[in-house]
């Protein structure tokens, strides 16, 4: 089996700050660093996502081909945590879609709820999409594509309040709180955020009563363009779009677990 890159099981991956209390908080990936070996040798034996599933029924566009091809690898995590009544428990979760697919069995899914991301979303993006159509019809610099444009851009920029709003963030104080609360007002929220694993993991934790004790996360198939992401590589939170909010989302941890 490829060798991967080695983490320290007590580095950190969850990292944030919370405006709330005014402290840093982190989650170390501890135990569930051995647990993202074994998803690895998963994936590297199927080649397939849906492993709950037996081979001879496994869909194709959940393959992981799909990851070495044009679109390129994914960060995939594992959470260890303990139930309510000290059960030790392994999730998995992967970043934004898989294959247009926000929600597959034995992984953990978006912070919202698909059916009413559709309802907000599919509709004003094909709108969004059929101004771009007429926009490429038109000259560049014709002041009917200069109108257009400025339509698109107002359309789309909507349509991101209208996305953010869908997220409504718990922690571990029992807390909840949307993203525009989060984040710093002089700060953009930032495309994506909340659809990395470590958010997406931590949710489900804080929502189903689970006190979590590690999260490790890692990059699986082609690595991006940048080669910030390499195959099989070990990847702290992100700062842009995760550190803001995982500072929040680990708010109280700390003292659950004493």
């Amino acid at each position: 089996m490829q060798q991967y890159q080695e983490l320290n099981s007590c580095e950190t991956c969850c990292l944030g700050f919370c405006r709330q209390c005014g402290r840093e908080h982190q989650l170390p990936a501890g135990a569930a660093y051995q647990a993202s070996h074994v998803l690895m040798a998963e994936l590297q034996a199927e080649g397939r996502i849906d492993l709950h599933l037996p081979a001879e029924e496994a869909d194709a566009r959940f393959s992981t081909d799909y990851l070495f091809g044009p679109a390129r690898g994914k960060m995939f995590g594992v959470m260890v945590a303990a139930t309510q009544a000290g059960k030790i428990v392994t999730l998995r979760a992967f970043s934004g879609q898989y294959n247009g697919f926000w929600e597959i069995p034995g992984w953990v899914g978006p912070m919202f709820d698909p059916d009413g991301f559709r309802m907000v979303h599919d509709d004003e993006e094909r709108k969004i999409k059929a101004l771009g159509r007429q926009i490429d019809a038109w000259e560049p610099g014709s002041r009917q594509r200069e109108e257009l444009t400025v339509l698109r851009r107002n359309m789309s920029r909507r349509l991101m309040v209208d996305i953010h709003a869908l997220y409504r963030l718990k922690n571990f104080c029992g807390q909840v709180a949307g993203l525009e609360e989060i984040f710093p007002p002089d700060m953009g929220i930032p495309t994506g955020t909340g659809d990395c694993c470590g958010p997406k993991l931590l949710q489900y934790a804080a929502r189903h009563g689970l006190t979590p004790h590690g999260i490790a996360e890692f990059y699986w198939g082609r690595a991006t363009a940048s080669g910030s992401r390499q195959h099989g590589g070990f990847y702290s939170s992100c700062r842009g779009k995760c550190y803001p909010i995982l500072g929040f989302m680990l708010c109280g941890l700390k003292e659950r677990r004493r």
